[in-house]
């Protein structure tokens, strides 16, 4: 039975792998889709395959920190590159509420970087997240905040109903502002959530903002290496 899982194992690994290669020979658009689909793959399994782990200290962000590390790490494979500048600003004696821009699904490679950087983070996500199989179960393990979009009013009342102990907590609360991702060269409006969970927690805010991916374009489909930061 060993054997045979082993045997499985290589043959799937030896699969994704000759996928991946030949999308890398291929056209600019196959190789967009070939480092999206390695992305999500490997982002998914290494939140995953943590998940019993994670049962021993459920809702704890130290929970993220292991398959943080791998998101950057695949970030890296796939060609992403980001220098962290800043890092002396950090809040550190207290908690803070940091906004953060919103371009891609890679940014959770952000969050990641974030994540390993400033230490006790959670992290507000649409509920949506949480129906993503065992990617969703191991963002709720490592404490994520899950809100309804459509309904403001109750998101509110989850976020203001938290504030508090995220205060005690020293927590540093990562949110993308905005809504909705945006490539394009301005900011979206911000919702007025963040500002109402800063007035009702009294934390300072810390924004942190992310250089445009130049290197990716996603209506041409072309996704290249590059650094951002």
């Amino acid at each position: 039975l060993y054997f045979r899982v082993l045997c499985d194992i290589y043959l799937t690994t030896g699969i994704v792998l000759l996928f991946v290669f030949v999308m890398l020979c291929a056209s600019e658009s196959m190789r967009y889709r070939a480092k999206f689909t390695f992305f999500i793959i490997a982002s998914a399994l290494a939140a995953g395959l943590w998940i019993p782990f994670m049962l021993f200290r459920v809702g704890s962000w130290r929970n993220a920190l292991v398959p943080a590390r791998c998101v950057v790490t695949v970030a890296k494979i796939i060609g992403m590159n980001f220098h962290f500048r800043g890092k002396e600003n950090i809040v550190k004696d207290s908690g803070c509420i940091v906004l953060i821009n919103h371009q891609s699904s890679l940014d959770l490679c952000v969050l990641g970087e974030l994540w390993l950087a400033m230490d006790n983070c959670t992290v507000i996500s649409k509920k949506e997240i949480l129906y993503l199989g065992p990617f969703g179960l191991a963002c709720w393990l490592w404490g994520t905040l899950f809100i309804d979009r459509k309904n403001v009013g109750e998101s509110c009342q989850i976020i203001n109903a938290t504030a508090e102990s995220i205060r005690l907590a020293k927590r540093r609360l990562l949110l993308f502002p905005e809504g909705h991702r945006h490539s394009g060269n301005s900011l979206l409006p911000f919702k007025k959530g963040a500002f109402h969970v800063a007035i009702e927690s009294q934390m300072p805010i810390q924004p942190v903002i992310v250089s445009k991916y130049y290197f990716l374009d996603d209506k041409l489909k072309r996704f290249y290496s590059g650094k951002s930061g």
